[in-house]
């Protein structure tokens, strides 16, 4: 949307304003929205909706493979990274390590996604064994594998690391298997947040139907 008054400047409203009435009728309206406006960064399926009924709806199409992040100094793109599974509709994204991480980057799409916590390697993984899960581990180690040329299982479970030193010795001897994002530049690594949503779309390509 444009403004006219005096200069060409794009607004700062986004989403709907009040549905006019008659309201549509349903339990998954919520009248406060339908009466006030809904801003929230949502697709427009979605609109007008309660969060429960949100959620409720994706956990009935959410894909099979799940996200994880070891957090031991607060890294800030566990957000990116949440945000950019709600994206692809993982199942779950783990975080590893301390509890607390900060929210800013997920842009409150947490409220949609299922996170969980495990406060060590070993319970994570050990979780993810029992559940028959695949845990691939992305980092450019010596040994790893290129994800281009890696069929990924339908419930993998991709891991990765802090930015910096990557994944730590304990999970990648969790990991199944080893894999990296081949680049073309000068830099050695690229950002846990691109690299997130790289690999889910590459599982994406392998394994969501049309």
């Amino acid at each position: 949307m444009v403004s006219n008054s005096g200069q060409d400047k794009p607004s700062q409203t986004v989403g709907v304003g009040p549905y006019p009435k008659p309201w549509p009728v349903g339990a998954n309206f919520d009248p406060e929205l339908l009466a006030n406006g809904d801003r929230r960064n949502v697709v427009d399926k979605y609109r007008y909706w309660t969060m429960e009924a949100i959620v409720a709806d994706l956990d009935k199409h959410r894909h099979s493979f799940e996200v994880a992040i070891e957090n031991w100094q607060h890294d800030l793109n566990i957000g990116t990274i949440v945000r950019t599974a709600n994206a692809f509709l993982a199942n779950k994204v783990h975080i590893v390590g301390k509890k607390r991480w900060n929210k800013r980057g997920a842009m409150v799409t947490d409220r949609y996604q299922h996170v969980v916590h495990h406060p060590t390697v070993e319970e994570f993984a050990a979780e993810v064994k029992e559940s028959d899960k695949h845990l691939v581990g992305i980092d450019n180690l010596p040994g790893s594998r290129s994800i281009t040329d890696a069929k990924l299982d339908v419930k993998t479970v991709f891991v990765f690391g802090q930015e910096g030193p990557g994944l730590s010795e304990e999970m990648r001897n969790a990991s199944d298997q080893l894999l990296f994002i081949p680049q073309f530049g000068s830099t050695r690594s690229i950002n846990a947040g691109v690299a997130s949503g790289i690999a889910m779309y590459e599982w994406i390509s392998q394994n969501a139907s049309s």
